[in-house]
């Protein structure tokens, strides 16, 4: 049986690869059949060049519908950074400040919050738990339950200690968006970055909207694939549906500096200052290390059968992008490996 699900995955990558020459290809082809991936879209860009725009495998297994590009996956927690972007809008426009305490904004928010600011949300730095009690995966609630709910709940460590991962602090966020903006965040983002960026494939989770290029999410059971089940309500936190032609886009607007002030972009892309005053490993809305003594810039996304990778090597002018649609793969290892091969060739 395990031998012919290999051969299965090989089929799938091979079909989508007829002539698998470039190690790039290479490199992909054999990570899926070794993860047993059914599907992935890849893109490279250098130097504000796309070098490689490819997809592999199957974005739905019963049809046999083949990734490509405009294939739409979930892209879970890659959409943080954009919300974070809306949150860096606002502050530009002097709607807001980054530290305003977020009771400012959210309604009878607990003493032990008081001490919270937008930016200790943007950093994961509040000390909030990552998830609320009262988040369902499944059952569709406003969004201020879910944050409320978490309002009992001590904190973990005082705002500004450390650094730890907070999906609370997304919904707030959003939800800090909504009531500053005057709009549901999502028309919010979508006004201010998607559309104006020709972001066409991209926007909020839907189950009942008919979404071209849908890719299908699975998982592995005992070796072999199944449907992954969704959740159903849709999470600020990894809200977006996105294509890897967009995902391009939005890069070329990052790399561009475009819809930010550069001071912005400087303020994104800096660790947090803990209070002890070392760097943290998250700036506002992304991930902060050095690889291979390279500086990146980063973002991961996992979500009931999706995994996703956006990383950009700033001083390489390099970015790599990578979405899969298996709840067990690890794109940022392969996401890595990739990024080795071009920057290997740049030295």
């Amino acid at each position: 049986m395990r031998k012919s699900i290999l051969f299965l995955l090989l089929s799938w990558t091979v079909a989508a690869n007829a002539q698998v020459t470039d190690p790039v290809d290479s490199l992909i082809t054999a990570e899926m059949i070794s993860a047993r991936i059914p599907g992935a879209a890849l893109a490279v860009i250098k130097d504000g060049k796309v070098v490689k725009k490819e997809g592999y495998g199957l974005a739905n297994v019963e049809t046999q519908t083949p990734v490509s590009p405009v294939s739409v996956f979930k892209i879970a927690s890659i959409s943080k950074p954009m919300i974070a972007m809306g949150i860096m809008m606002l502050a530009e426009e002097g709607k807001l400040k980054l530290d305003d305490p977020v009771s400012q904004y959210l309604p009878a928010t607990p003493e032990s919050w008081k001490a919270i600011t937008i930016r200790h949300f943007l950093s994961h730095t509040s000390g909030v738990v990552r998830e609320s009690p009262g988040f369902d995966g499944y059952l569709i609630q406003p969004d201020t339950n879910v944050i409320k709910a978490a309002y009992g709940e001590p904190l973990r460590f005082t705002p500004g200690e450390k650094y730890e991962y907070c999906n609370v602090g997304y919904y707030s966020l959003a939800e800090i968006i909504r009531v500053v903006s005057g709009k549901p965040w999502h028309e919010f983002l979508g006004e201010r970055i998607f559309r104006p960026l020709n972001m066409t494939d991209t926007r909020t989770t839907s189950f009942t909207e008919i979404v071209p290029n849908r890719v299908n999410a699975y998982t592995l059971e005992n070796g072999k694939p199944e449907n992954a089940v969704p959740f159903f309500t849709l999470r600020p936190s990894g809200a977006f549906l996105s294509s890897l032609r967009d995902l391009i886009l939005w890069n070329e607007a990052l790399t561009q500096r475009r819809l930010l002030k550069p001071e912005s972009y400087n303020a994104i892309w800096t660790p947090f200052k803990l209070n002890n005053g070392t760097d943290s490993e998250y700036g506002l809305g992304w991930s902060i290390d050095r690889k291979n003594n390279r500086s990146r810039v980063r973002h991961g996304g996992s979500l009931n059968g999706f995994k996703s990778e956006f990383v950009y090597y700033r001083g390489a002018e390099l970015t790599v992008i990578l979405l899969t649609n298996l709840d067990e793969a690890v794109p940022a290892r392969i996401a890595e490996k990739v990024a080795e091969l071009y920057l290997a060739g740049s030295e």
